[in-house]
């Protein structure tokens, strides 16, 4: 193999249409945003909330780097595991009503560690198709024997977990909103069959927390789930604002993975400040309610008012919402006349979805107004109307 070989992959990647790029944005998450120095709305965003740029979290960062400085400096098991730390875990386990949390440095490292700990050689893992790919890269990297599903197919799982007579452990592990299509997973249903199976269910809930559920404590309360059999993962860098993640359960569960995950054990711990600024986080999501009532209301109102025919447009009842086009091209020209038009919604493309199932990402936040959505809609309209006129696009 040569250097050369990768200006070719490259360049496969380029005329494919798949060849991803930065934009660079100056200054905080917002419905408002400097995008390669051009002012747009964004409908790019995960902070679900508006919390990243919040005045009680920033400060409450600011008030911990006098108090502990930047970084940790170490793991969590060395000397690197502060009281910030350790009042945010207490804190989220309240908050999602299990007994146990253990903070991780991201999503990414919390699956990996999960998984890696909770299964090996001789243990098989059940996997919705969909799943995120630090779910997918956590099971291959257990060694157990990883099985994957239909979406949301739970007759096909069923049999899977029936046709299974190993000894080992059983893990099925999904999404709760998965993230290109903004449905939520079946929970009670996957849980019944952990019941009768006897098996582990590892909820990844990544975009619900902060978002599903009365209170907007994720898809457990949406769900009103317990189960000794629950693992739960959700990150702190969506609708919380900041950043890491986090897995609650039983005591002893959590205390394994805290003993065995190696994305635990071997990496530095997040910046104290941002484990201050998280619990401040959770203090507004509890107290302003009118944040989550608002998002709800855009979602409503967005789902209720786009009317397309060139696109596909699945049923979302949380914060993303997806806009299938098909093909690579035709995506990002449309993403890219968005722009023109001051409107940042990116172009989602395989291998993050499927082949022939590229599309636009719609994130819908706290932070918009109605004239914002209404804004997205009327442009969406007006450059179908163009590009059917073209003959570029053609309903579906």
């Amino acid at each position: 193999m040569s250097i050369s070989d990768f200006s070719l992959q490259l360049s496969e990647l380029a005329q494919a249409d798949q060849l991803r790029t930065r934009r660079i944005i100056d200054g905080p998450q917002d419905a408002s945003m400097l995008v390669d120095g051009k002012r747009v709305i964004s409908y790019a965003s995960n902070d679900y909330l508006g919390l990243a740029n919040h005045p009680k979290v920033v400060e409450a960062a600011m008030r911990a780097l006098k108090r502990y400085g930047l970084g940790a400096a170490a793991s969590h098991m060395v000397s690197g595991h502060m009281r910030a730390h350790h009042e945010l875990e207490e804190k989220l386990a309240d908050y999602v009503a299990l007994p146990k949390a253990l903070l991780f440095s991201s999503g990414y490292a919390a699956n990996l560690g999960i998984l890696t700990a909770l299964a090996g050689r001789g243990d098989t893992i059940f996997a919705d198709k969909l799943n995120h790919a630090s779910l997918n890269d956590g099971a291959l990297l257990s060694r157990a024997t990883f099985k994957r599903y239909p979406h949301c197919d739970l007759v096909k799982l069923e049999t899977m977990l029936a046709d299974t007579k190993s000894g080992g452990r059983k893990l099925i592990i999904t999404d709760a909103v998965f993230s290109m299509d903004g449905d939520i997973a079946p929970l009670p249903e996957l849980l019944k069959l952990a019941e009768k199976y006897d098996a582990l269910l590892v909820i990844d809930d990544a975009h619900g927390f902060g978002v599903l559920g009365y209170r907007g404590k994720g898809a457990l309360e949406h769900f009103n789930l317990k189960s000794e059999r629950i693992v739960y993962m959700a990150t702190l860098g969506k609708a919380a604002g900041g950043y890491g993640a986090f897995v609650a359960g039983e005591e002893d569960t959590v205390e394994w993975i805290l003993q065995s995950a190696r994305s635990y054990i071997f990496t530095t711990a997040t910046p104290p400040a941002i484990a201050a600024a998280m619990q401040v986080s959770l203090e507004v999501m509890q107290e302003d309610r009118e944040r989550l009532k608002h998002l709800r209301t855009m979602i409503d109102f967005f789902g209720d008012s786009l009317k397309l025919q060139f696109a596909k447009l699945p049923y979302s009842q949380t914060a993303i919402q997806p806009i299938i086009i098909g093909d690579n091209a035709t995506t990002l020209a449309f993403a890219e006349a968005l722009r023109e038009r001051h409107m940042f919604v990116p172009a989602i493309r395989p291998p993050t979805v499927p082949l022939g199932a590229a599309r636009l990402r719609v994130s819908i936040t706290a932070a918009h107004s109605a004239d914002d959505l209404f804004d997205l809609i009327t442009a969406l309209t007006d450059l179908e109307v163009e590009l059917m006129a073209d003959g570029k696009m053609h309903p579906k």
